[in-house]
């Protein structure tokens, strides 16, 4: 059986497009450990795979990634592997280095546009350093796969190597069935729109999804996950005087967090085009939002906005002003007829998007590594 080592710079409980590719993996006959990092809020975890969690000193900052990299090296260099799959280019250079060091196949898993994100593109000396990281290591990499279309594109044209695509799309869900209760406890007679992810940061629209909600009567706003701008949402919910409207949940587990999902009415995903990364992205979100039968209202960036079209299972905005975000709210939740239209093409899109099906591309992708 061969031995595949994953890597990721998180905590594991949350980042479900790991856990989908460790699970398809281990079904495909792979022996699988998964090292990531434990933080002092991180939740237990149990998988049916070795998984590996690094208390760090640092967890923020330049300390942190050379710390975890450099505890990473050190890692792959004594754990029996024949496969090294690094998530993302912040760690990508130990599994690059050991791939080489012991002539092991390497596959590298894209899951954004790493390098335009905004947290970099305003620090261009740290965005550099990952720049000529990515520039050095990239052009040599055999076994690529990213997340949608686009991205692939823009990484084949300026590496000039193939790039294959892997989305991230949900399982499907045996059963979509509301929790009647459950309903009735969160919403009771209320319409309610939710928010979601775990990397809920800068530009994301979520200060504008809360703002919003001034202008929203019978109402309420979910936001759950984790992200940069948690604090500041909570202040402005105070700011606002909006605490019996708007809920903010930490991160919770992930059959939980759909249980609010299926509930809600409409699914939002405001992202900015304020940076390539989000202009590209494609959010798992998005997708469990389609499992979960729920419309969806996002902003126009590029691939969403096709998708969400394409299927016509909501609606497309150009705008982040909050009172013309509210107005659009208001109009999509009382056009019945659209609802219903929306409803009926989420079940096709749901039996079509799903990681039954995608799976079979990444099955194929390990049969045949280079």
């Amino acid at each position: 059986m061969q031995k595949i080592i994953i890597s990721v710079t998180n905590d594991l409980v949350t980042d479900q497009r790991v856990k989908k590719i460790c699970n398809s993996l281990q079904s495909f006959g792979y022996e699988i450990t998964l090292i990531g990092r434990k933080l002092p809020n991180s939740l237990a975890i149990s998988r049916g795979y070795k998984t590996i969690r690094m208390q760090l000193l640092f967890n923020k900052g330049f300390l942190f990634y050379a710390e975890y990299n450099i505890r990473l090296f050190f890692k792959l260099l004594f754990l029996k592997k024949d496969i090294l799959l690094a998530n993302d280019l912040d760690t990508l250079l130990p599994n690059y280095l050991i791939s080489k060091l012991f002539s092991k196949k390497m596959v590298y898993d894209s899951h954004e546009l790493f390098t335009e994100v905004p947290e970099l593109t305003s620090r261009p000396l740290i965005r550099n350093v990952w720049l000529n990281l990515e520039n050095f290591v990239f052009p040599k990499l055999k076994n690529v796969y990213t997340v949608n279309h686009k991205i692939a594109s823009i990484y084949s044209e300026k590496y000039k190597i193939p790039v294959k695509i892997i989305r991230n799309v949900a399982p499907k869900l045996p059963n979509k069935n509301t929790n009647h209760a459950f309903a009735e406890q969160i919403k009771g007679s209320k319409k309610m729109l939710i928010l979601q992810g775990s990397g809920i940061n800068m530009d994301r629209g979520a200060e504008e999804a809360v703002s919003m909600m001034q202008y929203l009567d019978h109402f309420i706003l979910y936001i759950i996950g984790g992200g940069e701008v948690f604090e500041n949402l909570k202040a402005l919910t105070q700011k606002y005087k909006l605490e019996n409207k708007v809920f903010i949940k930490n991160k919770i587990p992930y059959a939980e967090l759909l249980k609010y999902t299926k509930i809600a009415d409409l699914g939002l995903s405001l992202d900015k085009g304020t940076n390539l990364n989000y202009e590209y992205s494609l959010p798992n979100k998005v997708f469990d939002y389609i499992q979960c039968n729920t419309p969806i209202l996002t902003s126009n960036r590029k691939v969403i906005a096709e998708l969400v079209e394409k299927n016509n299972i909501g609606k497309v905005t150009k705008t982040h002003d909050p009172k013309e975000l509210a107005n659009i709210v208001k109009s999509i939740l009382t056009d019945y007829e659209t609802m219903q239209l929306w409803k009926k093409n989420l079940i096709s899109a749901a039996n079509f998007y799903t990681w039954e099906n995608e799976s079979k591309k990444l099955q194929e992708i390990y049969a045949n590594l280079k």
